[in-house]
């Protein structure tokens, strides 16, 4: 839905257009030590475990069975040095209400947690790393007839929070965990080159682009929501790829609602000059021109062995 009511918002993609409702699906961490992992993403954040072994877990919302973050840990993983690498800037836990983003603020300060804040017009945000310095979002949207749009460029700013307002609004009530519509809302990357980028996810991919006069950033996403991934060059134009033992996004998913799209995606992926591939599951597998591997499919089990 665009904040209008119409398709006017954003400039689409070229040549092929993912669906309107295409959305994020799970993504995929390689960190160095599951136990330590799931006390940050189940003991403190909420999430619940739906499939676990001695190095793997598959986690969700507090109920049901949605596949939200999968944690692998492999020996000798590295933590993230932090600063100079591609891929993975943050991975963003949308929730379903504003009153539910007051009431992890106020859970993370009873745990003596200080999150960074934003409010960034389309919505309110926490910042946090995972103990192995991985980016996670926690965010809520306003609705989106209250987002703000320049010409057809929707308008996002990074301005304070307003602490007292969100936490009034989680009227006081404990943080429960995850609530059952937490989804995935969106993924962050670190790019060397945006022009680059949008050649892959945009003229590609399908991604319409969002917002594009944020310094060293481009918003893309489809449906006419504000973003389904954010790009940016804000890792310094000497950043490298994260090394195959350091802890890092291992791929993350877009999910499609009809199974004919894959195939033209593929089309699309090969006539730009990018690699893509059908997997054994259905999904089409592909890498931006910075090796962050992206999958695209249309339907999953509910959870799988690891």
């Amino acid at each position: 839905m665009t904040p209008d009511g119409t398709s006017s918002v954003g400039i689409p993609a070229p040549d092929y257009r993912l669906p309107g409702e295409s959305r994020v699906g799970r993504v995929r961490l390689q960190v160095s030590d599951l136990e330590r992992s799931l006390r940050f993403y189940e003991g403190l954040l909420g999430f619940r475990v739906l499939v676990r072994s001695a190095r793997h877990a598959l986690l969700g919302p507090s109920t049901g069975k949605r596949e939200l973050v999968e944690l692998h840990a492999s020996p000798g993983v590295r933590s993230t040095p932090g600063t100079g690498r591609l891929g993975l800037y943050h991975f963003a836990i949308l929730l379903p209400q504003r009153a539910a983003l007051g009431r992890i603020l106020a859970h993370l300060g009873e745990r003596g947690v200080s999150p960074g804040m934003a409010d960034h017009a389309v919505s309110e945000a926490l910042y946090l790393t995972d103990p192995d310095g991985l980016g996670v979002e926690i965010y809520a949207d306003r609705p989106p007839n209250e987002w703000l749009r320049r010409g057809h460029e929707l308008l996002m700013v990074t301005e304070p929070l307003d602490v007292e307002s969100l936490l009034r609004e989680g009227g006081g009530e404990p943080w429960h965990g995850m609530p059952a519509e937490t989804t995935i809302g969106h993924v962050h990357l670190h790019v060397g080159d945006l022009d680059r980028a949008s050649s892959f996810y945009h003229g590609a991919l399908g991604l319409d682009r969002m917002v594009w006069s944020y310094r060293g950033a481009l918003f893309l996403a489809a449906g006419g929501y504000h973003h389904h991934l954010g790009l940016n060059t804000w890792a310094g134009p000497h950043a490298t790829a994260p090394a195959d033992d350091e802890a890092r996004l291992l791929d993350w998913e877009i999910m499609l609602p009809h199974g004919e799209e894959l195939p033209k995606l593929v089309r699309s992926l090969d006539g730009a000059g990018f690699a893509a591939r059908i997997d054994e599951e259905g999904a089409v597998e592909t890498r931006d021109p910075w090796g962050t591997e992206l999958r695209i499919r249309s339907t999953r089990p509910e959870t799988r062995e690891g």
